[in-house]
Parts: C-alpha cells; structure tokens; sequence
C-alpha cells in the first residue's frame, strides 16, 4: 500500500446531466436512470489540497477538463454540448466530492496512459 502525492475530485452525475445523456441515446432506446449513472462515478486525480482554497482554485482550473471528458463518453464530437459551459452549469449537472488523500492498494507500478495527445 502507497500513498501517492495526489488528491482528487469525485464526479457523479446529477439529474440535469442524466437528461441531456438520454437525449443523446434516445435513438438507440438505451436511457438510464440517475441510480444507473452514478453508479459510475470517476474520480479525477489533481495536485494534492493543502488547503480550502487550493481545492477552490484546483476545482476552478479542472472543472473544464472534466466537464468535456464527461460530456464525449456520450457525444464524442461535441455536436450536442450545451452551450456556456461555466463552473456554475458543471455543478449543477455534477456532484463533486473532494478527495484528499490517494492510496494506492496495489504492489504494481500504476500504468500512464494519455487520453490527449
């Protein structure tokens, strides 16, 4: 067991953002409940929290990124986006619990894969 110099932000869906993502599925007849998405939440992994205000600040600089990774796993080119896509629009379609410490359970060396290139 490691810890590793990271916190994080957990990211699970709330109704607004369930609404939009079944929009995007209606064609192939494949909603999901609100229990059916947050039972996938992810959790991203930022510099780690001295502080409230480094959470604020770090909340602030990642809400973007997070945003639109959330938003391609349903429309992957972003045809469908909603439109002014600011920290106050993220958190109503998202709940975000701070992480403060990450442990790493495993023995192996974690694997770094890039998702932009």
């Amino acid at each position: 067991m490691k810890l590793i110099n990271r916190s994080g932000f957990a990211v699970l869906p709330r109704q607004p953002f369930v609404d939009w993502a079944n929009q995007q599925q209606d064609e192939l007849n494949q909603t999901m409940t609100l229990a059916e998405h947050r039972a996938e939440g992810n959790v991203y992994l930022t510099e780690e929290f001295q502080s409230e205000a480094d959470l604020s600040q770090q909340l602030s600089q990642y809400y973007e990124k997070i945003f639109i990774n959330e938003l391609a796993a349903w429309d992957e080119f972003g045809d469908h986006w909603p439109e002014g896509r600011s920290l106050e629009l993220f958190l109503e379609w998202f709940e975000v619990m701070p992480q403060v410490m990450a442990v790493d359970l495993l023995d192996a060396p974690l694997l770094l894969a890039p998702l932009e290139e």
